[in-house]
């Protein structure tokens, strides 16, 4: 299922959180052998009768962080009567409109659109890739009939008709972290999936369309920019100059310790790379900081009030329902408060 979403789920859901904050909340000094009862929850209550719930997810395979998740958010998810995420993961119209926002107009290809050196260089990144794919699949991987050829079809298949903007994404989650953790539901669409299961009534507070239209409203100039940072980043990792500064892993045990101040508190959820790097010579800084500045606008802004209103409405609409909001936990906290 996750194959079939591809890397546009992932990129759109996924928390990033920046190197530095990493390093000043070491994960090595949680203990993951505490009780499960001792775990923080990304759970919040929203005081009323019947009480309804907000819950942090992480868009990571739900098996590797199911088993920290408290008894408490466990049972709020079952005793909800409706279940509401940011899109609707089970809905085939989600798969469908999330592939057709990521194409380029009818009759053109990226060839035709991108500058002769980043197109060649894209090209040879994803040969890399797909050649280094069947070394990166794990046994358990291989044991579930999931093979590298079909892998990298799923993710990167079509990538010629991609908008750039999607290319640049899909680039970002071509790497070997997040390959290793294919082939399993993420949180977000287990908790759809058992929903589906438990014949609860869901729902979604968002649509494809306002997900996809920010991405496609860079100017040209500034894709360009993020892609070729993009591919700059993915060569220096393959020529060993650079080490990637947090992995999945790290995300997962953050997440596993229930620790707020890394998850949350030090980084805004946001949609897309950080490309503001003070490194970049001036003019490039300011095209960084344009795109970062266009990004938390529609984003993060613009998104969190929409959601909110959404959230309030329909509780106010159904107040006899008990509400189980899913949503991503760095959403789910900074906005509790205001819903």
């Amino acid at each position: 299922m996750r194959g079939t979403l591809g890397a546009v789920i992932q990129s759109c859901l996924i928390l990033l959180i920046r190197a530095d904050e990493w390093r000043l909340n070491d994960s090595a000094n949680c203990e993951l052998n505490r009780k499960q009862s001792d775990l923080n929850s990304f759970l919040w209550t929203i005081k009323r009768d019947p009480p309804s719930y907000f819950y942090g997810t992480i868009h990571v395979p739900y098996t590797r962080v199911w088993d920290f998740i408290p008894e408490n958010s466990k049972q709020a998810f079952q005793e909800s009567n409706i279940i509401y995420f940011e899109l609707d993961l089970t809905d085939p119209y989600t798969i469908s409109a999330l592939t057709s926002c990521q194409l380029l107009p009818q009759g053109e290809n990226l060839q035709d659109v991108l500058p002769r050196d980043i197109y060649r260089r894209l090209k040879r990144h994803l040969e890399y890739v797909k050649l280094m794919m069947p070394s990166w699949m794990t046994p358990d991987q291989r044991g579930k009939g999931l093979y590298a050829d079909y892998l990298f079809n799923a993710i990167a298949g079509n990538w010629e008709r991609k908008r750039p903007v999607w290319v640049m994404l899909m680039v970002n989650s071509l790497t070997e972290a997040d390959i290793k953790t294919r082939g399993v539901p993420v949180l977000d669409l287990y908790l759809a999936q058992e929903a589906e299961r438990m014949r609860k009534v869901t729902g979604a507070v968002e649509k494809v369309e306002e997900q996809c239209h920010p991405l496609n409203g860079l100017n040209f100039s500034q894709v360009i920019f993020a892609l070729n940072q993009t591919l700059l980043q993915q060569e220096s990792l393959r020529a060993g100059s650079v080490q990637i500064p947090y992995t999945t892993e790290d995300l997962i045990r953050h997440y596993n310790c229930g620790d707020l101040n890394s998850i949350i508190f030090n980084h805004d959820t946001s949609q897309v790379p950080n490309f503001n790097n003070v490194t970049l010579p001036p003019s490039e800084q300011v095209t960084a900081q344009e795109i970062d500045s266009y990004f938390r606008q529609e984003l993060i802004y613009k998104r969190n009030e929409r959601m909110g209103k959404r959230v309030k409405t329909l509780m106010e609409e159904h107040p006899d329902k008990s509400f189980f909001f899913a949503f991503g936990a760095g959403w789910s906290y900074k906005n509790f408060q205001k819903c």
